[in-house]
């Protein structure tokens, strides 16, 4: 049942290289897949999934596979029995209830396959049926949905692109007991870091190659820790070799010099046979020839230890996310929502009559099921949907980083946005809290639309929180498509931060981690 990668080698139609003679195998265990942002991890299961073409290399697969993406489309007429695969044989039993089935058709009807279905549903924890329109379930819904699909099919692998991303606390559970109980070989990209205590492995892609991690995600995260400080280490020995071996060099010339200006006094003397004063002077250049030619050796091997240590240090480095400060004061009205009802069906909204406020630099979440409506109402307080009653008052300014990152513009490069934002900035002050962001130098010149979902909020994150920041900041469901390291990063970005907060997300640990004091729960 493994999949084995032999030197497989791809890179992004701009030419970017992804993976360079990779070389790795899974077996019947939850590996963890993570990475940076752009390291390819979901690229990684398209290859494996065969959903993309090779470029080099070869992947051996043994068993079936079964792939959840990030992202379900709903197609206008799919139902939740097309995820399955099921319609054709679910309308064969209703024409067979109906009595104007054949008896051909009667032969092929599996009178076990909705009880089957319902039971993979209620696995996962969605209480829905076979005939429900995809249109009308949420995307945290649509996904549960998917991964009910996948499990129905008992693969021998699943391949599991951000599973828990878009799930409330119920689906996220239900997801967690999935792979807590699963006993096949299982391929999960993912952030959460509660679903990568899970695991068995950890698999982790940079721009190095990739390395394999016995354990689950703490165990992993010990190892990142004593890796940093080792790498940290090993630059600094490296820098004092360098410093040592120009100093050695530095004195072989000095040596060098002082026998050579010896040499010429006596020259100049004309007490030595000229015969004797010629091999003095031909076993001098030899001496020192070689005396450079080894101290070049040291050098160029000494330089050689301090890039590697320092390209380590650039790939284990954490993110650093550091805010300015916003300048709001305490007791200052943020927000304040008066009796508002609305919603994008108007015969049906979603929010009635909801009131609260925001104060000083207050730190709110709001939460809820999927479906009850936090996204709404993020968009009833921004003004993009105007509510059908009540009254919204935000006194101070505000940035709102949803998950599309709409803020930023698609053809402009991550540079030219920060400028857009920010014209009062300096060109150093703009690259440094780009560079924060683990933005830098050409990096920074990225077009955003082809940058990937976790670089294109890490890129909102840097443009708005890098320059003089908002006293007021929304965020719809911020980790979903950052990574770890970014995570991490944010977390502590966003606790130096001053201004109010309002977000909305299913992370426990992050919502913990930046310090929330109040939770709103909707649909409760």
């Amino acid at each position: 049942m493994p999949i084995t990668l032999s030197q497989l080698t791809w890179s992004t139609p701009e030419g970017r290289t992804l993976f360079t003679d990779l070389d790795l195998s899974f077996g019947p265990l939850r590996t963890g897949l993570v990475g940076r942002n752009g390291t390819g991890k979901t690229t990684l299961l398209k290859l494996i999934a065969g959903e993309i073409p090779l470029q080099g290399g070869s992947i051996s697969r043994r068993g079936t596979i079964a792939f959840l993406h990030q992202t379900l489309a709903a197609e206008p007429d799919a139902t939740v029995a097309d995820l399955f695969g099921a319609r054709a044989a679910l309308t064969l039993l209703t024409r067979a209830e109906a009595g104007v089935a054949s008896v051909e058709e009667l032969a092929d009807a599996d009178w076990t396959l909705p009880g089957r279905i319902a039971e993979a549903l209620a696995r996962i924890g969605l209480d829905t049926d076979a005939d429900t329109p995809l249109e009308r379930l949420s995307g945290g819904q649509r996904t549960r949905a998917g991964l009910a699909a996948l499990v129905f099919r008992e693969p021998d692998f699943l391949l599991l692109d951000e599973p828990t991303n878009n799930l409330d606390r119920e689906g996220r559970d239900a997801v967690h007991a999935l792979l807590r109980g699963w006993r096949k070989g299982a391929i999960v990209v993912s952030h959460d870091r509660a679903l990568l205590d899970a695991m068995d492995v950890i698999v982790e892609l940079t721009s190095l190659g990739a390395k394999t991690y016995g354990g689950n995600g703490s165990l992993y995260r010990e190892r990142k820790v004593q890796e940093l400080e080792a790498a940290e280490h090993d630059l600094t020995e490296a820098d004092r070799r360098v410093a040592e071996t120009a100093r050695a060099a530095q004195s072989r010339l000095e040596r060098q010099a002082a026998r050579d200006r010896g040499g010429r006094k006596k020259a100049a003397k004309g007490d030595a046979p000229r015969i004797l004063l010629g091999a003095r002077k031909e076993r001098a250049e030899n001496t020192g020839g070689s005396a450079a030619s080894l101290a070049d050796r040291q050098r160029n091997q000494a330089l050689e230890a301090a890039a590697a240590a320092r390209t380590r240090i650039e790939v284990l480095q954490p993110m650093s996310a550091i805010v300015p400060a916003c300048g709001l004061a305490a007791g200052k009205t943020v927000l304040r929502l008066d009796a508002v009802t609305g919603g994008y069906d108007p015969n049906h909204p979603i929010i009635r009559e909801l009131s609260f406020s925001v104060t000083g630099p207050e730190r709110v979440a709001l939460t809820g099921p999927n479906g009850s409506g936090k996204t709404t109402l993020l968009s009833l307080i921004t003004g993009t949907l105007a509510p059908r009653c009540g009254k919204i008052e935000i006194g101070v300014p505000f940035a709102l980083l949803d998950q599309e990152v709409r803020l930023l513009e698609p053809d402009l490069s991550i540079v030219d946005n920060f400028r857009h934002l920010h014209p009062g900035a300096s060109d150093n002050a703009c690259r440094a809290a780009l560079a924060r962001f683990m933005f830098r130098a050409e990096a920074a010149e990225q077009t955003v639309a082809t940058l990937s979902g976790g670089q294109r909020l890490r890129a909102g994150l840097a443009t708005v929180l890098g320059g003089q920041p908002p006293q007021f900041l929304l965020l719809d469901e911020p980790t979903n498509h950052l990574d770890l390291a970014a995570i991490e990063a944010v977390e502590a970005g966003l606790k130096a931060y001053d201004g109010a907060l309002l977000i909305v997300s299913h992370d426990e640990t992050f919502l913990a981690n930046v310090g929330i004091g109040r939770q709103i729960a909707l649909g409760a």
